[in-house]
């Protein structure tokens, strides 16, 4: 069982980046797939989160309008689309997998991590 984030990178302020979560030794479909960021001296926190066989999202406010969380069942992959990239979005990024409840935004309802991604938004 195992879950590979990757597509981070270094972009400007303003850009966009298309980070990847891909699922191997298990499918992601009736599972919830969660973001979160965690910069250098701040605590982890959740970003967004998607329900693969629902379709149902949710975001943190400071991304809303901006991140775009999405599945594909045929490749196994969770997608996060970010645009208007933000200094503050800076980070390393991890996804991860859970059972379908909840609200999404608790890190303990997770029970599969990927190995993080680094996002760095910087002129």
């Amino acid at each position: 069982v195992q879950l590979q984030a990757s597509g981070g990178g270094l972009v400007q302020p303003g850009g966009s980046l298309r980070l990847s979560c891909a699922a191997s030794g298990f499918r992601l479909d009736y599972h919830k797939i969660g973001w979160f960021r965690q910069a250098p001296g701040k605590e982890r926190e959740w970003v967004t989160c998607i329900s693969v066989s629902g379709g149902s999202t949710y975001y943190r406010d400071s991304v809303k309008g901006r991140f775009t969380i999405s599945g594909d069942n045929a490749k196994n992959t969770v997608y996060l689309q970010m645009n208007s990239l933000k200094p503050e979005d800076t980070g390393v990024y991890r996804c991860a997998a859970g059972g379908d409840y909840g609200s999404g935004d608790d890190p303990t309802m997770y029970d599969y991590w990927g190995q993080g991604t680094q996002v760095t938004v910087s002129s």
